[in-house]
């Protein structure tokens, strides 16, 4: 059925008397059927009515003719039905006076719609087939004979019948051909590109057309073509150097040309049929001319690595295939190709990619590969990295360089530069070349390193424009003993890590290192290592490795100096002029080895002098304060003792005696210029206790009078207290001194003085001298006032300071977040005498924590601390947060000098600190029993309530005078006066007058 029909109305009902009719049809039927039966013959091959309409005794549709089963149609509208014996078909070029064309349009009807089994199509088709064949008849009543004969059919389908047969005359006339055709050629637009024409009439002919080494765009080599061109694909056989294309086309054309099939029945109607059977075929045959073929291999690649350690080789990995053709073959072979690939490089960062590479661009080197075919190819992998950079592949194929086989190609080939899959890095190595800021700093100071960075393989590499940054860490060492550290390749087992920092290196370039705190002294050494695992994870795969500098670089190595202090105490307070003053001066805080370094070209040797310097006469001691400038001040005597710790007894031979010829004040100030291991030190000018008088001739009463200097500041929980100088010539029978400490109190507050939280107890005052409160703590921040009371035997205030005044207010801070140990060993004990070391802990305290004490005999003037020289571990101690830890006491066997180092554990036995071999007061020295003991004047000890320091005479004839009555008025009007104009100057301007903690120690111990 054409598509031009598709539309025509489904076939609708029987118009009325029908059913009867069929009924009546169906009932004779089979009484002719067993009839038949009964008598044995029946007539061969009768024509029957076939589908379409009865109206009466007529009939509009088709005809069955019993011959072959196919439906045709009357063409003799004045002639009885065939319903007799039929005969044909018999295929007819001309058909009574029908023209050619008009036989082309029936056939074309006929093979359309004859066969339908709508009655509406073949009822249709029965009018067309009269219309043409039997015109004169067809419209010989009056009217047109379509209306007359459609007449036939039920009312109902008229309409349908009528507009199937207009469509049916309309599609005749344009599709119908007398002599069909069909004719094919094929063009080649290239090799493999090509177009097969299909020329055919009529033009709506279709068949199938099948092509020899080719295929249409489908991909299959034959399918159902019309006229048309059609593009179709060459498939030569693989590796054919040439080829040709051939197609073939059949075309079943039934219903196409002037020719129908008619059927005859003796005296009745002849019926026609569309022409049957394929002798109405066509076919056609086509052939391209002989093509020669050429190919166009492909290349992409992908480095085998994408990082390449320097020293390693290059390896690029290939894969060829064929974008044009396929890979030709001679004699069952493929012709083989040789590709060059060329590593441009290094570049600090990935080259753009772009079609050539730029103009002097470097060249790392150059390799051939012979391609024998598609498919996986790896690189000889002779180049070698030689420095950190980009490395990118460029491969080419050059026709003019295949010599024969080039014709075979179909051009030349390079890839493009610069694609990231074709390149390889060779991570860089970066270095620093540091030098500690601060070579000789103090404990507590903030340091930095200044670094200077590179790549010592070559370029620093840049990601997006920008270097790659690397993260430094630089961790400062506290060398362990008291000497330079010696250069090395590794760190000592023994260094302790003070701080670690990190420096950001956005390329080559100079830093600074955040600041690290150093809190005690001997060397720090800095050393600074480059860690993949801490940087990035991008960045990681761009470092060669990791790296680190040598332990124990001079220019690398701060000192932080020791700081030492003095305590000391003049036996006299009042000495008359020519007499002599004596003075005691205990020294800590040097290095044990102080004296015995001799420098070792970087680091200078230890200066091995301590100067003792005796100012005076002053006229008053109101100038004695911190601000005194020495270097106008008058000198009475210099004494040079060694810069060693231990204990100085000054004034006690002739070659050092202090023998003062002047009345006045008088103070002895201890100074140490300072080397490269020890700070440079300077006591005060305004301690106390560094002090005598020589009063003049005349006899004046001294009125009773007490300066006081309390602790200026200490850690929560750690101890502190304060100090009173009693002066006067007639200090009552009976005296006592009492401390009161309030608070603490916030800072910025005005002073409070209610409920004192700590009392000292009762010290008898007998004589002028200096008296300690003893010690208290407190545990928090804040300001704690003191007030000193003198009371007489009866309990009367002699006098009393002020809350707040000047130099009594101690300042609580809080214990710093860094776990910090300070140590202070026994210095001296005579052999069978016991010893013991004391650790000062502050900060944050991890629970748990454990401390432990060792000590190690020195049997040379090296600090060592090996295991063979340890002769004592004390117990293990538990700490309950910051204070003060003894270890217990040890009996050393041998005379000689003893290092101690404190160590501190956590709860899981790590170390988390450990004191320095031959560190300042950690040190004893074990004198032997000297044979004859030699009276020497002593500090009183500590006892168990606060000790006094008496006011003692200069000479043996002040002794029978006594201490109070014995002094001349004109010395006791002078003290008066001074002392007096002291105190008004001290509570006007608010003078604190600074007290070492070590002087407490002094008292406490001495």
């Amino acid at each position: 059925m054409s598509t031009s029909i598709t539309s025509l109305p489904p076939r609708g009902g029987h118009p009325p008397g029908t059913a009867l009719r069929r009924i009546v049809a169906v009932l004779v039927a089979l009484f002719v059927l067993a009839g038949s039966v009964v008598l044995g013959a029946a007539p061969a091959h009768a024509g029957s009515e076939g589908v379409g309409y009865w109206s009466g005794s007529s009939f509009l549709g088709a005809y069955n003719t019993d011959v072959d089963g196919r439906q045709a149609y009357c063409i003799d509208l004045g002639s009885v039905p065939p319903h007799g014996q039929t005969s044909g078909p018999q295929t007819v070029g001309s058909l009574d006076s029908l023209s050619r064309q008009q036989l082309a349009e029936l056939n074309y009807v006929l093979d359309r719609w004859g066969q339908s089994g709508d009655p509406n199509l073949t009822a249709a088709v029965a009018l067309y087939v009269w219309s043409v064949a039997d015109p004169g008849l067809y419209n010989s009543h009056g009217m047109s004979g379509d209306d007359y004969y459609v007449a036939r059919a039920p009312v109902g389908e008229r309409g349908t019948i009528l507009a199937n047969l207009a469509a049916m005359r309309q599609e005749a006339a344009v599709n119908a051909v007398t002599d069909p055709s069909l004719s094919l050629s094929v063009a080649m637009s290239d090799q493999y590109a090509g177009t097969l024409t299909v020329a055919a009439h009529p033009a709506s002919l279709q068949g199938t057309a099948t092509l020899t080494d080719a295929v249409f765009g489908d991909g299959s080599a034959s399918r159902t073509l019309g006229a048309g061109q059609h593009q179709l694909t060459g498939t030569p056989a693989d590796g054919a150097p040439s080829y040709r294309i051939e197609a073939s086309m059949s075309v079943a054309a039934a219903g196409y040309g002037a020719a129908v099939d008619l059927y005859t029945t003796g005296g009745a109607q002849r019926i026609v049929a569309a022409v049957a059977g394929t002798s109405s075929g066509l076919s056609a045959e086509a052939r391209s001319p002989v093509i020669e073929l050429d190919f166009q291999p492909e290349i992409t690649t992908q480095v085998a690595s994408r990082f390449v350690a320097e020293g390693d080789a290059f390896v690029d990995e290939l894969s060829v295939s064929v974008t044009k053709g396929t890979w030709i073959r001679l004699d069952g072979q493929r012709i083989p190709i040789t590709a060059r690939g060329t590593l441009y490089g290094p570049f600090d960062e990935q080259p753009a990619e772009a079609d050539a590479p730029p103009g002097g661009a470097p060249v790392a080197g150059v390799e051939e590969l012979t391609l024998s075919g598609a498919g996986a190819y790896t690189s000889p992998g002779t180049i070698i990295a030689p420095e950190s950079g980009f490395y990118t592949w460029v491969w080419q194929i050059d026709k003019a360089a295949q010599g024969d086989y080039g014709r075979y190609l179909t051009d030349s080939l390079t890839d493009r530069f610069g694609l990231v899959a074709e390149t390889s890095i060779v991570p860089f190595q970066p270095v620093a070349v540091s030098q500690a800021d601060q070579r000789l700093v103090v404990p507590g100071d903030a340091v930095t390193d200044t670094i200077t960075v590179s790549s010592d393989n070559g370029a620093w590499l840049k990601r997006d424009g920008a270097h790659i940054p690397v993260i430094f860490e630089g961790t400062a060492y506290q060398v362990p003993g008291t000497l330079p550290p010696a250069e090395s390749a590794t760190i000592d087992p023994a260094a302790v890590p003070v701080g670690t920092v990190t420096v950001t290196a956005n390329g080559p370039g100079v830093y600074t290192s955040p600041t690290v705190v150093l809190p005690q002294g001997g060397f720090v050494t800095w050393v600074w290592e480059v860690k993949k695992t801490t940087q990035p994870e991008w960045v990681r795969d761009y470092l060669a490795s990791d790296w680190a500098d040598a332990y124990g670089i001079p220019v690398e190595t701060t000192s932080v100096r020791w700081p030492i202090t003095t305590t000391s105490l003049m036996r006299e307070y009042n000495v008359h002029p020519g007499g002599r003053a004596f003075d005691v001066v205990t020294v800590t805080g040097f290095p044990a080895n102080h004296g015995e370094f001799a420098g070792d070209g970087y680091w200078q040797a230890d200066v091995d002098e301590l100067i003792h310097t005796v100012y005076g006469p002053f006229a008053t001691d109101a100038v004695l304060t911190d601000d005194l400038e020495l270097t106008d001040a008058p000198v009475l005597t210099t004494i040079t003792t060694p810069a060693r710790n231990g204990v100085y007894r000054l004034g006690y031979t002739d070659q050092d005696r202090i023998t003062p010829t002047e009345p006045g004040y008088y103070v002895l100030v201890t100074t140490f210029a300072g080397d490269d291991r020890v700070q440079p030190y300077a006591s005060s000018p305004a301690d106390v206790l560094e002090r005598f008088f020589v009063p003049p001739t005349p006899e004046t009463e001294i009125p009773v009078t007490v300066i006081t200097q309390a602790t200026p500041t200490a850690r929560a929980g750690e101890p502190f207290g304060d100090t009173a100088l009693v002066q006067g010539s007639s200090i009552p029978t009976g005296a006592e001194l009492v401390f009161r400490a309030y608070g603490p109190e916030p800072a910025g507050e005005s002073p409070v003085c209610e409920t004192p939280f700590f009392e000292s107890a009762r010290i008898p005052v007998t004589q002028a001298g200096v008296y300690y409160s003893g010690d208290t703590t407190a545990n928090h921040a804040g300001n704690v006032y003191w007030i000193e009371t003198l009371y007489d035997r009866d309990g009367d205030v002699i006098a009393e300071g002020a809350c707040g005044a000047p130099g009594e207010t101690t300042i609580i801070i809080e214990q710093p977040e860094e776990l910090t140990v300070t140590t202070k060993a026994v210095a001296e004990v005579t052999l069978g005498e016991s010893a013991h070391d004391v650790a000062i802990v502050s900060g944050t305290v991890p629970e748990g924590t454990t401390l432990t004490f060792e000590a190690y005999r020195q049997d040379d003037e090296q600090a060592t601390c090996t295991p063979d020289e340890l002769v004592f571990t004390s117990e293990s101690i538990a700490l309950d947060g910051p204070g003060e830890y003894a270890s217990n006491e040890v009996v050393f066997e041998e005379a000689g000098t003893y290092y101690w180092i404190e160590t501190l554990h956590d709860s899981q036995g790590t170390v988390i600190h450990r004191g320095l071999c031959g560190a300042p007061d950690e040190t004893t020295t074990v004198h032997e029993v000297p044979p004859t003991p030699t009276p020497t004047p002593e500090v009183p000890e500590k006892p168990d309530t606060p000790p006094s320091l008496a006011l003692t005479g200069g000479g043996d004839w002040w002794m029978p005078l006594g201490i109070g009555g014995g002094i001349f008025a004109l010395a006791g009007a002078l003290t008066l006066w001074f002392g007096r104009r002291l105190a008004i100057h001290r509570e006007r301007t608010g003078y604190v007058r600074e007290e070492d903690q070590d002087f407490l120690d002094l008292i406490g111990e001495e």
